[in-house]
């Protein structure tokens, strides 16, 4: 009678190769939408190279494999370095991060946008939209877009939707580009956007779009984008792009922005609270 030895499995190793499956899941997902894939099917086909020369004993070839071997390694670093960046600053932003570990010390807090700011925003892109008035609108959140700020020209003017038709009116000074608002105030009009690379995107979306993607990519803002040749309205949140939407559609996404906010905010006010519990409760050195 043949015994098969099995080995012993936990609940540790179970998890673990969960851990690992999704991991891997993810990086297919990664190499898949972005510009790696088409990098990673070069360096395959490179590797098929390798292993026919291993397999023909192609000496020559196998000694320079071998002596590029490290070179080779630095050299993917440098290839996938913005491909590696993003993914990075997509992990740093998931959700998970943000509820264990809170950076804010209450010190440089950011004004949060109010209602009226939201229906003078949709308002304003509904109005563009009617004669057909390209816009490009950055609401800043979490992260903050000093960066793309230092590229326009400075504002800091309250928000308003007669503002934001004039900053857009065709033929003006300040029409080319992005205006980025943080809290009620628009902070800054003409800035550069990063454009996305994201091969997904429809072929047809032109400069206004791509940049709505690439910002929403590389931070949690908010882009609204009034469409020049269509004068529909898109929204651009966490790398996906909502075209064509209605003022409904659009109030709702911007009113929970704002409401993910406020919440946020009463976090942080509760622990401020309970840190001034805990120091109340402190004996005095008197």
């Amino acid at each position: 009678m043949f015994w098969i030895n099995r080995p012993d499995v936990t609940v540790t190793d179970i998890v673990e190769i969960l851990i690992i499956a999704f991991l891997l899941y993810h990086i297919l997902v990664w190499f898949k939408t972005t510009r790696a894939w088409t990098l990673f099917k070069g360096i395959l086909v490179i590797l098929v190279f390798i292993l026919l020369a291993a397999i023909f004993q192609m000496n020559t070839i196998l000694w320079i494999a071998d002596k590029t071997i490290n070179v080779g390694i630095i050299a993917i670093l440098v290839i996938f370095q913005p491909e590696m960046r993003k993914a990075l600053e997509q992990l740093g932003r998931k959700r998970f991060i943000s509820t264990l570990f809170s950076f804010d010390n209450g010190k440089n807090t950011v004004e949060r946008y109010s209602e009226r700011t939201v229906n003078e925003m949709v308002k304003a892109c509904y109005e563009m939209g009617k004669v057909k008035t390209g816009a490009l609108i950055v609401i800043e959140n979490d992260v903050q877009l000093g960066e793309y700020e230092r590229t326009g020209i400075e504002l800091d003017s309250i928000l308003s939707s007669q503002l934001l038709i004039n900053i857009f009116e065709k033929n003006t000074p300040l029409h080319d580009g992005a205006i980025i608002v943080r809290g009620n105030r628009v902070v800054a009009a003409t800035c550069y956007l990063p454009l996305s690379d994201n091969l997904a995107l429809s072929k047809d979306l032109g400069t206004r779009h791509r940049a709505a993607v690439g910002i929403s990519e590389v931070s949690d803002s908010m882009t609204i984008v009034v469409s020049e040749e269509t004068g529909k309205v898109s929204l651009a949140v966490e790398g996906e792009l909502y075209r064509n939407i209605d003022e409904v559609f659009l109030k709702k996404k911007l009113s929970e922005g704002h409401l993910k906010n406020v919440e946020n905010g009463k976090l942080i006010d509760w622990k401020r609270r309970l840190q001034n519990v805990k120091k109340a409760k402190e004996p005095s050195d008197k």
